[in-house]
């Protein structure tokens, strides 16, 4: 909530957008038909998401007698979770929250008003259909992989983890904001939500495997 109201209070969001934006030639610094970067930044990477939380899943389910499976189980259970819950209540969100990308805005060549999170739209603008920018969905994906920290036991490695699932949550979310699809407050507010998630799948995972634990002895 002090992130959102922090972006609420302030322009940050349009003064950093602004940068992206050439106002005389109409055009966001990154072109989104640019075939490369999309592969890279979008859809080579929603692939590779999925691809991972397929092979976890057959992990667990075909080789759980294995010494190594069985090592980061719960590790392993707390990833895969993650990889799906914290997209999809993302995703609930930006269905329900009804909130533009910059390039929807007048600011930026569209047709809608600007208007932030805590606000209504203007009431003599037509709006056709809702539109879905807030949270920023497609870097939950990369968020998502912060669960990795509690699959590692080593705090290297751990450090390691966190370090790279935030930079690929960055990577993508970068790549969003410089083709004009969200605002700054859209990334960071998809990582805050990643990580409570993260920390409630955790928290129950343990309290679950501990319960397991004692009605077994």
């Amino acid at each position: 909530m002090v992130t959102i109201v922090f972006f609420e209070l302030t322009n940050i969001d349009l003064l950093l957008q602004n940068y992206f934006y050439d106002m005389q030639l109409h055009t966001w610094l990154v072109n989104d038909d640019n075939v490369l970067l999309d592969l890279i930044f979008y859809s080579g990477i929603k692939k590779i998401y999925i691809a991972f939380a397929l092979a976890l899943l057959t992990s667990l389910v075909f080789f759980y007698k294995r010494p190594l499976i069985q090592h980061y189980k719960q590790g392993i259970i707390i990833v895969l979770l993650s990889l799906i819950i914290v997209p999809s209540t993302v995703s609930l969100l930006k269905a329900s929250t009804n909130v533009a990308c910059p390039k929807h805005l007048t600011l930026y060549g569209g047709d809608y008003p600007y208007v932030s999170v805590l606000d209504a739209y203007p009431s003599d603008f037509h709006q056709e259909k809702k539109v879905k920018c807030f949270p920023a969905g497609h870097a939950s994906g990369g968020f998502a992989l912060m669960a990795l920290f509690f699959l590692f036991k080593s705090k290297k490695n751990k450090r390691i983890a966190l370090v790279s699932a935030i930079t690929i949550g960055w990577g993508t979310g970068s790549y969003k904001m410089l083709i004009g699809d969200h605002f700054l407050s859209h990334t960071i507010v998809t990582m805050v939500i990643a990580w409570l998630l993260i920390l409630c799948i955790t928290t129950i995972t343990h309290l679950v495997f501990k319960r397991i634990g004692r009605n077994i002895k």
